[in-house]
Protein backbone atom coordinates (compact mmCIF):
# COMPACT_ATOMS: atom_id res chain seq x y z
CA UNK A 1 0.00 0.00 0.00
CA UNK A 2 2.83 2.38 0.89
CA UNK A 3 4.64 1.52 -2.34
CA UNK A 4 1.48 2.25 -4.32
CA UNK A 5 1.13 5.65 -2.62
CA UNK A 6 4.74 6.58 -3.37
CA UNK A 7 4.35 5.55 -6.98
CA UNK A 8 1.15 7.56 -7.25
CA UNK A 9 2.89 10.59 -5.77
CA UNK A 10 5.73 10.27 -8.28
CA UNK A 11 3.24 10.05 -11.15
CA UNK A 12 1.44 13.15 -9.87
CA UNK A 13 4.72 15.04 -9.62
CA UNK A 14 5.64 14.06 -13.18
CA UNK A 15 2.24 15.20 -14.43
CA UNK A 16 2.59 18.50 -12.60
CA UNK A 17 6.05 19.08 -14.07
CA UNK A 18 4.80 18.25 -17.56
CA UNK A 19 1.83 20.58 -17.16
CA UNK A 20 4.16 23.31 -15.94
CA UNK A 21 6.46 22.88 -18.96
CA UNK A 22 3.51 22.93 -21.38
CA UNK A 23 2.05 25.98 -19.66
CA UNK A 24 5.32 27.92 -19.88
CA UNK A 25 5.79 26.90 -23.51
CA UNK A 26 2.25 27.87 -24.53
CA UNK A 27 2.69 31.16 -22.66
CA UNK A 28 5.50 32.10 -25.05
CA UNK A 29 3.90 33.69 -28.16
CA UNK A 30 7.00 33.25 -30.34
CA UNK A 31 7.30 29.58 -29.39
CA UNK A 32 3.64 29.01 -30.25
CA UNK A 33 4.17 30.82 -33.56
CA UNK A 34 7.10 28.53 -34.35
CA UNK A 35 5.07 25.45 -33.41
CA UNK A 36 2.15 26.51 -35.63
CA UNK A 37 4.44 27.36 -38.54
CA UNK A 38 6.37 24.10 -38.38
CA UNK A 39 3.14 22.12 -37.93
CA UNK A 40 1.78 23.66 -41.13
CA UNK A 41 4.97 22.76 -43.00
CA UNK A 42 4.92 19.23 -41.63
CA UNK A 43 1.22 18.72 -42.36
CA UNK A 44 1.61 19.95 -45.93
CA UNK A 45 4.62 17.67 -46.40
CA UNK A 46 2.84 14.59 -45.09
CA UNK A 47 -0.40 15.18 -46.97
CA UNK A 48 0.95 16.26 -50.39
CA UNK A 49 0.80 12.69 -51.73
CA UNK A 50 -2.97 12.64 -51.31
CA UNK A 51 -3.68 15.48 -53.74
CA UNK A 52 -0.61 15.60 -56.02
CA UNK A 53 1.05 12.85 -58.05
CA UNK A 54 4.80 12.67 -57.48
CA UNK A 55 5.76 11.44 -60.94
CA UNK A 56 3.50 13.78 -62.90
CA UNK A 57 3.81 16.92 -60.77
CA UNK A 58 7.39 16.83 -59.52
CA UNK A 59 9.37 14.79 -62.08
CA UNK A 60 7.66 14.70 -65.49
CA UNK A 61 8.92 17.27 -68.03
CA UNK A 62 6.41 19.67 -69.61
CA UNK A 63 8.54 21.82 -71.89
CA UNK A 64 5.66 23.91 -73.34
CA UNK A 65 4.93 25.10 -69.79
CA UNK A 66 8.54 25.90 -68.82
CA UNK A 67 9.26 29.04 -66.79
CA UNK A 68 5.62 30.01 -66.36
CA UNK A 69 5.39 32.63 -63.56
CA UNK A 70 3.19 32.02 -60.51
CA UNK A 71 -0.52 31.89 -61.37
CA UNK A 72 -3.78 30.31 -60.23
CA UNK A 73 -2.81 26.89 -61.58
CA UNK A 74 0.86 26.84 -60.65
CA UNK A 75 1.04 28.75 -57.37
CA UNK A 76 4.84 28.97 -57.38
CA UNK A 77 5.24 28.87 -61.16
CA UNK A 78 7.09 26.21 -63.15
CA UNK A 79 10.80 25.51 -63.48
CA UNK A 80 13.04 25.25 -66.54
CA UNK A 81 11.59 21.82 -67.34
CA UNK A 82 7.95 22.83 -66.90
CA UNK A 83 7.58 21.06 -63.55
CA UNK A 84 5.29 22.55 -60.93
CA UNK A 85 7.43 24.40 -58.40
CA UNK A 86 4.84 24.15 -55.62
CA UNK A 87 4.69 20.36 -55.93
CA UNK A 88 8.48 20.11 -55.98
CA UNK A 89 8.74 22.25 -52.83
CA UNK A 90 6.33 20.00 -50.93
CA UNK A 91 7.81 16.73 -52.18
CA UNK A 92 11.31 18.12 -51.64
CA UNK A 93 10.42 18.79 -48.02
CA UNK A 94 10.09 15.04 -47.53
CA UNK A 95 13.76 14.59 -48.36
CA UNK A 96 15.10 17.68 -46.59
CA UNK A 97 13.14 17.25 -43.36
CA UNK A 98 13.47 13.46 -43.14
CA UNK A 99 17.22 13.48 -43.77
CA UNK A 100 17.60 16.34 -41.29
CA UNK A 101 15.60 14.47 -38.65
CA UNK A 102 17.45 11.16 -39.12
CA UNK A 103 20.86 12.85 -39.05
CA UNK A 104 19.90 14.68 -35.85
CA UNK A 105 18.68 11.43 -34.30
CA UNK A 106 21.97 9.80 -35.30
CA UNK A 107 23.92 12.60 -33.61
CA UNK A 108 21.77 12.39 -30.47
CA UNK A 109 22.27 8.63 -30.11
CA UNK A 110 26.00 8.49 -30.91
CA UNK A 111 26.87 11.72 -29.11
CA UNK A 112 24.69 10.73 -26.16
CA UNK A 113 26.48 7.39 -25.79
CA UNK A 114 29.94 8.97 -25.91
CA UNK A 115 28.93 11.79 -23.57
CA UNK A 116 27.27 9.43 -21.08
CA UNK A 117 30.25 7.07 -20.94
CA UNK A 118 32.66 9.98 -20.65
CA UNK A 119 30.72 11.74 -17.91
CA UNK A 120 29.97 8.61 -15.89
CA UNK A 121 33.42 7.00 -15.81
CA UNK A 122 35.59 10.13 -15.95
CA UNK A 123 39.36 9.76 -15.71
CA UNK A 124 41.27 8.47 -18.72
CA UNK A 125 38.06 7.45 -20.50
CA UNK A 126 36.78 11.02 -20.23
CA UNK A 127 40.09 12.44 -21.45
CA UNK A 128 40.28 10.20 -24.51
CA UNK A 129 36.67 10.75 -25.61
CA UNK A 130 36.69 14.50 -25.01
CA UNK A 131 40.01 15.00 -26.82
CA UNK A 132 38.53 13.22 -29.85
CA UNK A 133 35.43 15.42 -29.65
CA UNK A 134 37.57 18.55 -29.41
CA UNK A 135 39.58 17.51 -32.46
CA UNK A 136 36.32 17.10 -34.39
CA UNK A 137 35.10 20.50 -33.17
CA UNK A 138 38.24 22.19 -34.47
CA UNK A 139 36.72 21.89 -37.94
CA UNK A 140 33.51 23.79 -38.72
CA UNK A 141 30.65 21.29 -38.89
CA UNK A 142 29.89 22.17 -42.53
CA UNK A 143 33.52 21.62 -43.60
CA UNK A 144 33.59 18.31 -41.74
CA UNK A 145 30.33 17.22 -43.41
CA UNK A 146 31.69 18.13 -46.86
CA UNK A 147 34.88 16.16 -46.20
CA UNK A 148 32.92 13.08 -45.12
CA UNK A 149 30.53 13.24 -48.11
CA UNK A 150 33.45 13.65 -50.52
CA UNK A 151 35.17 10.65 -48.94
CA UNK A 152 32.10 8.40 -48.79
CA UNK A 153 30.12 9.58 -51.83
CA UNK A 154 26.98 11.64 -52.34
CA UNK A 155 24.20 9.21 -51.39
CA UNK A 156 21.38 9.98 -48.95
CA UNK A 157 22.78 7.52 -46.40
CA UNK A 158 26.25 9.05 -46.59
CA UNK A 159 24.77 12.52 -46.22
CA UNK A 160 22.91 11.41 -43.07
CA UNK A 161 26.15 9.99 -41.65
CA UNK A 162 28.15 13.08 -42.61
CA UNK A 163 25.76 15.62 -41.11
CA UNK A 164 25.18 13.39 -38.08
CA UNK A 165 28.89 12.89 -37.35
CA UNK A 166 29.55 16.62 -37.67
CA UNK A 167 27.03 17.24 -34.86
CA UNK A 168 28.08 14.37 -32.55
CA UNK A 169 30.55 16.49 -30.48
CA UNK A 170 27.83 19.01 -29.55
CA UNK A 171 25.63 16.34 -27.99
CA UNK A 172 28.59 14.53 -26.41
CA UNK A 173 29.62 17.67 -24.53
CA UNK A 174 26.07 18.47 -23.39
CA UNK A 175 25.35 14.92 -22.19
CA UNK A 176 28.73 14.67 -20.49
CA UNK A 177 28.18 17.83 -18.45
CA UNK A 178 24.64 16.75 -17.52
CA UNK A 179 25.76 13.25 -16.48
CA UNK A 180 28.57 14.66 -14.37
CA UNK A 181 26.01 16.77 -12.52
CA UNK A 182 23.70 13.80 -11.90
CA UNK A 183 26.05 10.86 -11.25
CA UNK A 184 26.81 11.84 -7.62
CA UNK A 185 23.21 12.43 -6.57
CA UNK A 186 21.70 10.34 -3.78
CA UNK A 187 19.29 8.34 -5.95
CA UNK A 188 22.11 7.32 -8.31
CA UNK A 189 24.31 6.28 -5.39
CA UNK A 190 21.41 4.33 -3.91
CA UNK A 191 20.93 2.50 -7.23
CA UNK A 192 24.64 1.68 -7.30
CA UNK A 193 24.55 0.33 -3.73
CA UNK A 194 21.73 -2.10 -4.46
CA UNK A 195 23.66 -3.40 -7.47
CA UNK A 196 21.77 -1.91 -10.41
CA UNK A 197 23.59 -2.94 -13.65
CA UNK A 198 25.34 -0.21 -15.61
CA UNK A 199 22.98 -0.05 -18.61
CA UNK A 200 19.71 0.26 -16.59
CA UNK A 201 21.46 2.67 -14.21
CA UNK A 202 22.59 4.85 -17.09
CA UNK A 203 19.29 4.95 -18.98
CA UNK A 204 16.76 4.71 -16.14
CA UNK A 205 18.37 6.87 -13.47
CA UNK A 206 20.87 9.17 -15.19
CA UNK A 207 20.03 9.95 -18.82
CA UNK A 208 16.29 10.37 -18.21
CA UNK A 209 17.18 13.27 -15.90
CA UNK A 210 19.45 14.86 -18.50
CA UNK A 211 16.97 15.09 -21.37
CA UNK A 212 16.01 18.76 -21.02
CA UNK A 213 19.21 20.26 -22.53
CA UNK A 214 19.38 17.43 -25.09
CA UNK A 215 15.84 18.12 -26.37
CA UNK A 216 16.55 21.83 -26.73
CA UNK A 217 19.85 21.19 -28.50
CA UNK A 218 18.25 18.59 -30.78
CA UNK A 219 15.65 21.11 -31.94
CA UNK A 220 18.32 23.66 -32.79
CA UNK A 221 20.60 21.07 -34.45
CA UNK A 222 17.63 19.85 -36.51
CA UNK A 223 17.36 23.37 -37.91
CA UNK A 224 21.08 23.51 -38.67
CA UNK A 225 20.94 20.05 -40.25
CA UNK A 226 18.31 21.30 -42.71
CA UNK A 227 20.68 24.10 -43.68
CA UNK A 228 23.63 21.70 -43.99
CA UNK A 229 21.67 19.24 -46.15
CA UNK A 230 20.44 22.01 -48.41
CA UNK A 231 23.96 23.40 -48.67
CA UNK A 232 25.43 20.01 -49.60
CA UNK A 233 22.77 19.52 -52.28
CA UNK A 234 23.34 23.07 -53.54
CA UNK A 235 27.03 22.25 -53.97
CA UNK A 236 26.18 19.03 -55.83
CA UNK A 237 27.32 16.75 -52.99
CA UNK A 238 23.91 15.71 -51.68
CA UNK A 239 20.62 14.66 -53.25
CA UNK A 240 20.91 14.94 -57.02
CA UNK A 241 18.40 16.25 -59.56
CA UNK A 242 15.81 15.44 -60.79
CA UNK A 243 14.88 14.36 -57.25
CA UNK A 244 13.33 17.48 -55.70
CA UNK A 245 15.25 18.82 -52.71
CA UNK A 246 15.40 22.42 -51.58
CA UNK A 247 19.16 22.73 -52.00
CA UNK A 248 19.37 21.36 -55.54
CA UNK A 249 16.27 23.39 -56.48
CA UNK A 250 18.16 26.52 -55.43
CA UNK A 251 21.14 25.37 -57.45
CA UNK A 252 19.02 24.73 -60.55
CA UNK A 253 17.14 28.02 -60.19
CA UNK A 254 20.17 30.28 -59.73
CA UNK A 255 20.83 30.33 -63.50
CA UNK A 256 17.34 31.76 -64.12
CA UNK A 257 17.01 34.09 -61.15
CA UNK A 258 17.50 37.29 -63.14
CA UNK A 259 14.21 36.86 -65.00
CA UNK A 260 12.50 34.22 -62.84
CA UNK A 261 13.36 35.03 -59.25
CA UNK A 262 10.60 32.77 -57.92
CA UNK A 263 12.76 29.74 -58.76
CA UNK A 264 15.15 30.65 -55.94
CA UNK A 265 12.67 32.53 -53.79
CA UNK A 266 10.36 29.54 -53.20
CA UNK A 267 12.97 27.01 -51.97
CA UNK A 268 14.85 29.75 -50.15
CA UNK A 269 11.75 30.74 -48.20
CA UNK A 270 10.99 27.08 -47.48
CA UNK A 271 14.45 26.69 -45.91
CA UNK A 272 14.11 29.99 -44.04
CA UNK A 273 10.70 29.29 -42.52
CA UNK A 274 11.65 25.76 -41.49
CA UNK A 275 14.80 26.92 -39.71
CA UNK A 276 13.04 29.97 -38.27
CA UNK A 277 10.19 27.91 -36.81
CA UNK A 278 12.54 25.32 -35.30
CA UNK A 279 14.66 28.03 -33.70
CA UNK A 280 11.55 29.58 -32.14
CA UNK A 281 10.50 26.15 -30.84
CA UNK A 282 13.99 25.53 -29.46
CA UNK A 283 14.06 28.87 -27.64
CA UNK A 284 10.60 28.19 -26.24
CA UNK A 285 11.62 24.74 -25.02
CA UNK A 286 14.72 26.16 -23.40
CA UNK A 287 12.67 28.67 -21.44
CA UNK A 288 9.99 26.11 -20.59
CA UNK A 289 12.39 23.43 -19.39
CA UNK A 290 14.50 25.87 -17.40
CA UNK A 291 12.31 28.29 -15.40
CA UNK A 292 15.44 30.17 -14.27
CA UNK A 293 15.62 31.67 -17.77
CA UNK A 294 12.67 33.86 -16.83
CA UNK A 295 14.52 35.44 -13.92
Amino acid sequence: MLLFKKRNQRDQQKNLRLQSVISRFMGNPLAVLGLILFSVILLATLSVGFFLDYEQSALAFNIPQRLVPPNGTNWFGTDEMGRDEFARILFGARYTLSVGFVSTLFAVIVGGIFGAVSGYFGGITDNIIMRIMEIMMCLPSMILAIAIVVALGGSILNMVVAVGISNVPKFARIVRSSVMGVRNTEYVQAAQIIGTPFIPLLFRHILRNCMGPVIVQATLIFAMSILSISSLSFLGLGIQAPTPEWGNMLSDGKDYMRGNAYLVLAPGLAIFFSIFSLNLIGDGLRDALDPRMDI
